[in-house]
């Protein structure tokens, strides 16, 4: 089992909790392909929108894939997104302000905002539990 942070805004989060899914980079399915079934997903939100918004940097849901590989739907004639099931549990909005000095892939802390960069990118299990527990949800302690 894996640990992964997706960075995306609130309202694309919200849109994948209503219908079961992830999509990554901009609806390629290339680190899509990475996630296996029964890994735990949590989404970071810089911002309340994908293009502009009110800022927000909050962790802002969480789940684990619930499905083997990537799948492709149709949203336009043009775009053809690639999506990974995720089943999302119950769980509250967490800042991160808090939460930086403690989260090891965070190097520099001056510059934290630099890891999210990436989209989606996997981290530990020590930093992923600090996150679900600000977030209010209990990893299963027998799970490494």
């Amino acid at each position: 089992m894996q640990y992964w942070i997706n960075t995306i805004s609130r309202a694309h989060v919200l849109t994948g909790v209503g219908g079961g899914f992830t999509q990554a980079d901009h609806g390629r399915d290339t680190r899509l392909r990475q996630l296996r079934r029964g890994d735990w997903l949590v989404f970071y939100s810089p911002r309340t929108e994908f293009r502009g918004g009110e800022p927000l940097q909050a962790f802002t849901a969480m789940g684990q894939i619930a499905d083997d590989a990537p799948y492709q739907v149709e949203m336009t004639l043009t775009f053809h997104p690639g999506r990974r099931a995720v089943t999302f549990v119950a769980s509250r909005e967490a800042p991160i302000q808090p939460l930086i000095p403690g989260l090891s892939f965070i190097e520099d802390k001056q510059r934290w905002g630099f890891p999210f960069r990436r989209g989606l990118f996997r981290v530990e299990r020590a930093d992923f539990a600090q996150i679900a527990a600000a977030m209010g949800v209990a990893l299963d302690p027998a799970v490494t």
